[in-house]
């Protein structure tokens, strides 16, 4: 009876969700009507009044022929702004055009842009991360009077993103960091501003794992491996923090820290000497700057408990076995 219970909450849910998702996605698709009646007067018109966006040659929108716009679209000003025959009767009224920035919701602005812009990178943007938290198409681009003429956006990348990721900013600045400040990579390598598929909290550029992100450049930890560190196959994040550091090669701990998180101290740092065995206390190593060990093996401890990887380098997996334990993993050199 519970677990009848538990299956048809679980099935609720799923309906609940898929239909807020669904809602969103119309809410966003949809283009805002200003103006019912309005018909199309072409951009000419548009420019007898609006002189100073004469020569925005920048803009890509007005570069567009007709014969280049399916599903019956109109190109020009009107091909964003709406027909313009009342606005144009009124005198320049603002409430028979859309303006943006006045008036529009992040969702009416998101409905016109997505009216063009349906696939490839934009196609997933209803339900996104973004659109779920208010952020438009306007506010990471600017459509006139913009030098930036492939993209249309405000800034540089990642001078964009840090306007408001300003934490993840901060940790590019730590010691070991992927090369976005060198110029050598971009926000969008890995993320996808507009939406992702199904990894919609880090619109990351995947469908499936986030390990298949990371190993489009590093290929030579996909393996596969006679011995896996399981870990490594699950998730790279368990380990690493891709946004940046204080330990090397962006682990989240220093090692051993980080290994004895899910690894019990090892056998060999953990044991006592020969000597305690035979009931000398602190044999072995019973000094150190000339303070008594007593009950341990200093020399033990410092060999096994400094770095990991002394021994097992290949931590992202291996195909030779352990040499000490016969059913241990194969993570040695």
């Amino acid at each position: 009876m519970i677990r009848k219970f538990i299956i048809l909450a679980v099935g609720i849910f799923f309906v609940i969700g898929c239909a807020q998702v669904l809602e969103k996605r119309s809410k966003v698709i949809k283009a805002p009507q200003v103006a019912p009646g309005a018909t199309y007067v072409g951009s000419n018109t548009c420019l007898e009044c609006h002189e100073d966006l004469s020569g925005d040659k920048n803009n890509i929108h007005m570069k567009i022929a007709d014969f280049e716009v399916a599903g019956g679209y109109k190109t020009g000003c009107e091909s964003c702004h709406g027909p313009g025959s009342l606005h144009v009767e009124g005198d320049g009224d603002t409430e028979k055009i859309l303006k943006f920035g006045h008036g529009l919701s992040p969702e009416e602005v998101a409905g016109v842009c997505t009216t063009c812009h349906q696939i490839d990178e934009h196609m997933n943007w209803p339900g996104s991360t973004h659109a779920e938290r208010d952020v438009t198409c306007t506010n990471c681009h600017k459509i006139h009077h913009n030098h930036n003429e492939r993209l249309l956006a405000k800034a540089k990348e990642m001078e964009l993103c840090s306007s408001c990721h300003g934490d993840i900013t901060s940790q590019m600045n730590l010691l070991s960091h992927h090369p976005l400040k060198e110029g050598k990579m971009k926000c969008s390598d890995c993320h996808n501003p507009h939406g992702s598929g199904s990894l919609e909290a880090g619109m990351l550029r995947t469908d499936e794992r986030v390990n298949d992100l990371c190993l489009k450049c590093h290929t030579r930890y996909q393996g596969p491996f006679v011995f896996e560190h399981d870990p490594v196959v699950e998730d790279c994040l368990i380990c690493h923090d891709p946004h940046g550091t204080v330990a090397n090669n962006l682990l989240k701990q220093q090692e051993p820290f980080l290994c004895l998180q899910c690894h019990e101290a090892h056998f060999h740092a953990a044991r006592a000497s020969s000597l305690e065995k035979h009931g000398i206390p602190g044999g072995g190593s019973p000094y150190d700057n000339g303070r008594k060990l007593a009950g341990t093996n200093y020399g033990f401890q410092k060999s096994f408990m400094t770095k990991c990887t002394q021994c097992h380098q290949y931590v992202h997996g291996s195909d030779y076995t352990s040499q000490t334990v016969t059913s241990g993993h194969g993570l040695t050199r």
